[in-house]
């Protein structure tokens, strides 16, 4: 039976629990600030509080991998716990690991979030194309058989990704934008919407770019890194319909309190929803 795709399973939970993606960050600073020490039992108690807080009315939350990492196997133990908990309550599980290589150890990080035997599968994951976009073959072709999605990073928010990503190729594109229209390629025809999505920072601006890949547009920086949801407009133009803006601190920090964390998510969302258009 073929499992349907991820970029229709996002269109509607963005539809029905609202656009918004929320990142479950865990580092040092947050850890403290919930009154946790930064040990695994913080690690554990952090997690599950944003798991059972918002797992079962956000469209989609995105577990940091390397937050989870630097506690060695008994983090990815919790990271794998998140990752069912949070399906199972209906999320969208989309981890954040930027996983970029080629060939047989593409195959593995695609093996490892994108295969539905392992127990850190994931309904999308972020990958790095900076190797050439062919080298995410093996990604790509394994979430198109699990029905998962992959986010592209094309043009991100920190300033040191412009040498690579603004750089002009043979033909005069940017970096980004070929990027992009590889994205559109491999979308090509898909309803209600592609399941390669990029991932292109709210913090931007005019980013001078197509962005009409007929896939999901991950938007991180609302929030604490500066960007609202009134920005999404002038920033994503006539592709705002498919972004997927992402607040991390934005929501975090409303805890330890789960109250809290849906009001803040519940807010974000709202406000997403008046400042994009239904249609």
């Amino acid at each position: 039976m073929t499992p349907e795709p991820f970029g229709a399973r996002l269109r509607h939970a963005m539809d029905t629990r609202g656009p918004l993606c929320v990142g479950i960050d865990p580092h040092a600073s947050l850890l403290t600030s919930w009154g946790l020490n930064d040990d695994i039992a913080g690690l554990e108690r952090f997690t599950r509080t944003v798991v059972e807080a918002l797992a079962d009315r956000v469209a989609v939350l995105k577990p940091q991998s390397a937050f989870f990492e630097r506690f060695g196997s008994r983090g990815i133990a919790v990271l794998e716990k998140a990752v069912e908990e949070a399906r199972a309550a209906g999320a969208l599980v989309l981890m954040d690991a930027k996983r970029g290589d080629i060939g047989s150890t593409m195959g593995a990080y695609a093996a490892t979030y994108l295969d539905k035997d392992s127990p850190l599968f994931s309904d999308a994951v972020t990958v790095s194309p900076y190797l050439g976009f062919g080298s995410l073959r093996p990604a790509l072709d394994a979430a198109a058989v699990s029905g998962a999605g992959v986010f592209v990073l094309a043009l991100t928010s920190n300033p040191e990704g412009a040498e690579v990503q603004r750089a002009t190729a043979a033909d005069g594109r940017t970096l980004a934008q070929v990027m992009l229209d590889h994205m559109a390629a491999e979308n090509e025809g898909a309803t209600p919407l592609g399941s390669v999505g990029a991932v292109v920072g709210a913090t931007l601006g005019d980013t001078g770019a197509d962005l009409s890949i007929n896939g999901p547009l991950l938007a991180p920086g609302i929030g604490a890194q500066g960007a609202t949801p009134a920005d999404l407009p002038r920033v994503f133009g006539a592709a705002v319909r498919n972004v997927v803006p992402s607040v991390s601190r934005g929501v975090l920090r409303h805890g330890p309190d789960a109250s809290g964390l849906r009001e803040a998510a519940g807010r974000f969302a709202d406000e997403v929803r008046s400042a994009v258009p239904e249609s």
